[in-house]
């Protein structure tokens, strides 16, 4: 059985940052892009365990939709592309599927997040991004990942205060926007530093944020605490 895997690239000097468009959310990096496209097979597997239950080996074939040259800093994960796609009006069976995979999500991180024994302990060595300083604990990378709910419906001019149980925060921003008239429009927006947001993008962009997070807080946990420890609802 084949599958093809549409691509999406980021580039610059510093690395690839490739997002796998029909799989909303997934993405993998590299210095090279030989070296992310490598990481496809991996990551197409995890996700589908984690987002269909699904286990089936496919023969992939990539086809690159897109290109783009990125000033940000792509190797650490700094991205503002609006997909071409993420500018087209969504149906209401595609913004279920997609607040279904939101919801999981939420729910899955704060399961991760839920199975570490002491939530404020870290190995990891302390560095900074363009961001600031990168969260190391599992306190720090719940309450990262959860605030850009915020920020990132704000961008689509949703004002939402944030509720720091990330899943009933992911849930009170998405009944937010089901208020609103026409959001199913998907509109385009020009955002801070006139990034283009748009319904769409901000839903696969919480489902990403949420694996480069959850991937970071696993590797962290199992190497403190162990496989046996660490819930891994994501399947990485």
């Amino acid at each position: 059985m084949s599958k093809v895997i549409k691509c999406i690239v980021e580039y610059n000097d510093k690395g690839y940052l490739i997002y796998l468009e029909n799989y909303p959310g997934a993405y993998v990096r590299g210095k090279t892009k030989k070296e992310a496209l490598k990481k496809i097979p991996d990551e197409i597997k995890s996700y589908s365990l984690w987002a269909f239950g699904e286990s089936k080996k496919y023969n992939l074939s990539i086809e690159i939709l897109e290109e783009m040259k990125s000033d940000l800093q792509i190797n650490d994960a700094d991205s503002d592309i609006l997909f071409g796609s993420e500018g087209c009006p969504l149906s209401e069976g595609e913004y279920l599927d997609l607040r279904s995979l939101v919801l999981k999500s939420a729910n899955d991180f704060k399961i991760l997040y839920d199975s570490f024994p002491d939530k404020d302990f870290t190995n990891k060595v302390p560095h900074n991004t363009f961001y600031g300083k990168v969260p190391l604990t599992a306190n720090e990378i719940l309450v990262h990942t959860n605030n850009v709910t915020s920020y990132y419906l704000g961008e689509i001019g949703v004002q939402v205060n944030n509720n720091p149980n990330i899943y009933k925060n992911r849930v009170n921003g998405l009944k937010s926007i089901e208020t609103l008239p026409d959001f199913l429009k998907n509109e385009v927006f020009k955002g801070s530093y006139n990034e283009l947001w748009s319904l769409k993008k901000v839903m696969r962009r919480f489902i990403w944020h949420d694996r480069i997070h959850a991937k970071s807080m696993y590797r962290m946990g199992i190497s403190v605490w162990g496989k046996d420890i660490i819930s891994n609802p994501y399947y990485f």
